[in-house]
């Protein structure tokens, strides 16, 4: 959990780059990233990392907190954390509303295989929790 952990760690100050190159800095280069919220899937940490950059690049200030990390076995991780940020060319008042989102992370020999992105919602923690489940089901050859 301390590696899911250390890729919200932006350090102390925000810069769209630095947040970029440590949110995707574990992810496997065919790492895929399915974002619920815009029903889209990004492939590979390049379009990953492009990805984060483009969202972090619309604020002046972001901040993060990460309110909850549950380890639910088979190398699935959930993570909730709220999000807030300030626009650029936005008064120094005008920050937007928090934000919870959550993430599954699928660990794979070190690196994230595999993210899912959403709302904070019942169905995404029972999506994730089922996801733990069939990773430890064997995979059945076909006969």
């Amino acid at each position: 959990m301390e590696l899911t952990r250390s890729i919200y760690d932006f350090g102390a100050s925000f810069s769209p780059a630095a947040a970029a190159d440590a949110f995707t800095r574990r992810h496997a280069a065919d790492v895929v990233w399915e974002s619920v919220g815009l029903g889209t899937t990004f492939e590979g940490r390049k379009a990953t990392r492009e990805f984060v950059h483009d969202w972090l690049a619309r604020f002046e200030d972001y901040k993060l907190s990460v309110g909850e990390i549950v380890d639910l076995g088979n190398g699935v991780v959930f993570v909730k954390s709220t999000h807030t940020g300030r626009p650029i060319g936005s008064p120094e008042h005008a920050w937007l509303p928090e934000e919870v989102l959550v993430h599954s992370y699928v660990w794979e020999q070190g690196m994230i295989a595999h993210v899912v992105s959403s709302g904070d919602t019942p169905q995404a923690r029972a999506a994730a929790e089922l996801l733990a489940q069939n990773r430890a089901r064997p995979v059945q050859a076909a006969s």
